[in-house]
């Protein structure tokens, strides 16, 4: 066990060493071998250690594998350990599942890019962040990894480097993501201060002291562990993309496909939910905290969605809906159901990775056109593509069948989504009253967003070039081996990991990796009246219906609708307006300001005082005393009468 567990951590690390030292030497085929090798390999040991750990005795749910001391400083210890218990153990499924998938299909998708072996070292460097996030033992650690994550979404985003806009994307990431690890490291600066440790067992052995303590800043007299739970979550809204720190998510975009399925559909984003459930002890204790989980979840849930309704870039139609699902699993955690968001986080895994790379397949089959007003009847050139994005689509729809069979029969997205909305009904809180009413209004918009997608690009008849059209195909079996994977998880994922995640089984399955809280909140959301279980699925058929009332059967009522509500669309389509607003209020000043220091502060002051006014009146005494440097011997006695002549009467003056 403790050998496996180490080799789905490293084998990453050393695949993407490999693939980008030695890529000169090694060629681009090897690189992709060596890194899709290491990765399937590691998905395969991650089988494995989830069985084991998952469906193994109580004394056997918590692996602890030392590898050697990072630092010692006085009273911080930091030691260098992998974690596995189930919670862990679930995320070693998803990311090196859906990681291994995308190494595979990348190999079709990046066939003729001439960074190959940089792209593979890239998508193999991310993943061993990821995988240190997931199995740390204590705070540092799980910083170490989220930065790390950080560094190579960056990189990936940016792989591209010659399109500004990618440039442009990589650094509006980065940024707004260090914004949020501002408030994180803060929040790990207070848990250590509260509880003078950082390893997850000690802190969470002091987490009732915790609660007690008060922290004293700028006169205010806070609660303690209050505190620092919405600090560490304001590290959770930057790197899950929740309000307001969601802009940088549609931009990341820019980045090649298969780095919006790894990064921004099943991995990275979902980074801020695991640690919500992985420090659930800690928010258990802190109501005010987790109730601003549950608000920020529940708004974006609904925010997001708005906007996809009105996109026409596909891949920003997915990237929305990511933002979307993201709020459902937070509001989820915030009601204290940590089961049901990780069962969600699962399930969305298969079925937006599935809907990324099923995008990519289309971009790729119309010569990378992404603009969905330019696109239809794709499906008489990309059938397979065509049927597996239905699988997706319906998936993230949640649709199924309530009832039947014990737990209703679906496709993923069913189960773990309507979980997660009679969970937050079942705590009969306004806040979960918000969050049940703003999740069900957004399982309404998702499957209208998400079906028009599917009408505007694969029904009807084709509306960009016929150039294009005629050279339309489904791609190599590089690209559809992974979307056939993806497609059968986000068929029978649900199904299969019901009962396990959030049913009967629930507490034997999850152990003690989350907050025994969690059973009287799914318990609740298994006892909700009839009209809750139905209003998701209701919504949503609805929301499919008008969807296909406005791009089947009358195809001018969205140009129509547009007219007659154009202020409401115009929100809609710019996005609420948040980046005009960020430009204004902080782009625009901090640019003025920063212009300000240069011309006033450097220009006129700094140079104006040092290199512009002694350093010059310098060179300007310099320029007229060169010119007694002539070579003549009669110059030079003449300066020498002059300075004797000088001396001699400066000397008498002073005498005087």
């Amino acid at each position: 066990m403790d050998l496996a567990i180490k080799l789905i951590v490293l084998l990453p690390l050393l695949a993407a060493a490999i693939a980008g030292l030695f890529c000169r030497v090694i060629g681009d085929r090897p690189a992709q071998i060596v890194t899709t090798s290491a990765l399937l390999i590691a998905a395969a040991l991650s089988v494995f250690v989830f069985v084991s750990i998952g469906f193994g005795p109580d004394n056997a749910k918590l692996v602890i594998v030392k590898l050697f001391t990072w630092f010692d400083s006085g009273t911080l210890n930091v030691d260098w350990t992998l974690r596995v218990d189930t919670l862990t153990a679930v995320m070693l499924i998803v990311v090196t599942g859906v990681s291994s998938m995308v190494h595979v299909y990348s190999i079709g998708y990046m066939a003729e890019d001439p960074g190959i072996p940089r792209f593979m070292a890239y998508l193999s460097l991310f993943t061993f962040f990821m995988l240190m996030l997931v199995t740390s033992d204590n705070l540092v650690q799980l910083f170490f990894g989220w930065e790390g994550v950080g560094l190579a979404s960056y990189l990936l985003i940016g792989f591209w480097y010659d399109r500004p806009s990618a440039n442009a994307a990589a650094i509006k990431a980065f940024i707004v993501n260090r914004i949020g690890d501002f408030g994180f490291a803060l929040g790990i600066f207070a848990v250590w201060q509260l509880s003078g440790a950082v390893g997850y067992n000690d802190v969470f052995a002091k987490a009732h002291d915790m609660a007690q303590m008060r922290i004293h800043f700028l006169g205010m007299d806070l609660p303690a562990l209050e505190t620092a739970c919405l600090l560490l979550f304001v590290g959770a809204m930057g790197k899950s993309a929740q309000l307001p720190l969601h802009t940088w998510l549609p931009d990341a975009m820019e980045g090649p496909t298969p780095v919006s399925a790894l990064i921004h559909a099943a991995t990275m984003v979902t980074a801020g939910v695991f640690m919500v459930c992985r420090l659930s002890p800690l928010f258990e204790l802190a109501p005010t905290a987790s109730a601003v989980v549950t608000l920020i979840g529940a708004a974006t849930a609904f925010f997001a969605a708005t906007i996809g309704l009105t996109q026409f870039d596909i891949k920003r139609v997915v990237a929305y809906s990511t933002c979307s699902q993201l709020g459902y699993m937070f509001f989820a955690a915030g009601v204290g159901a940590y089961p049901a968001a990780m069962f969600h986080l699962t399930t969305h895994a298969f079925f937006k990775a599935l809907l990324f790379l099923g995008s990519g397949s289309v971009i790729t089959a119309l010569h990378h056109e992404q603009d969905m007003r330019k696109m239809g009847g794709v499906k008489a050139k990309t059938p397979q593509t065509f049927y597996l994005m239905w699988i997706g689509t319906l998936s993230l729809s949640g649709i199924g069948v309530p009832f039947l069979l014990g737990n209703g029969v679906g496709f993923a997205g069913f189960y773990s989504k309507d979980m997660m909305i009679e969970s937050a009904f079942g705590v009969h809180t306004s806040v979960g009253l918000f969050a049940f009413w703003m999740g069900t209004i957004a399982a309404f918009l998702t499957a209208f967003y998400s079906t028009r997608l599917m009408f505007l690009t694969f029904y009807g008849t084709y509306r960009g070039d016929h150039h294009t059209w005629d050279h339309a195909h489904e791609p190599g079996p590089a690209m559809m081996i992974p979307l056939y994977v993806l497609g059968a998880g986000a068929l029978l994922a649900g199904a299969v990991a019901f009962n396990w995640f959030v049913g009967h089984d629930w507490l034997a399955f999850w152990g003690s990796s989350v907050a025994k809280s969690s059973g009287e909140v799914l318990h609740g959301g298994h006892e909700v009246p009839i009209w809750v279980t139905l209003a998701p699925l209701v919504f949503a058929l609805a929301g499919i219906a008008l969807s296909y009332t406005y791009y089947m059967v009358r195809p001018e009522l969205p140009a129509l609708t547009a007219r007659r509500f154009p202020g409401i669309y115009d929100f809609f389509y710019n996005k609420w307006y948040f980046d005009e607003l960020y430009d204004a209020v902080i782009v625009q000043p901090a640019w003025r300001i920063g212009r300000a220091f240069w011309k006033k502060g450097d220009g006129a002051m700094i140079d104006g005082l040092g290199p512009d006014n002694l350093a010059a009146r310098a060179q300007d005494m310099a320029g007229i005393l060169s010119r007694f440097q002539s070579g003549y011997l009669y110059h030079y006695a003449f300066v020498m009468l002059v300075g004797v002549a000088a001396l001699v009467t400066w000397f008498m003056l002073r005498a005087g």
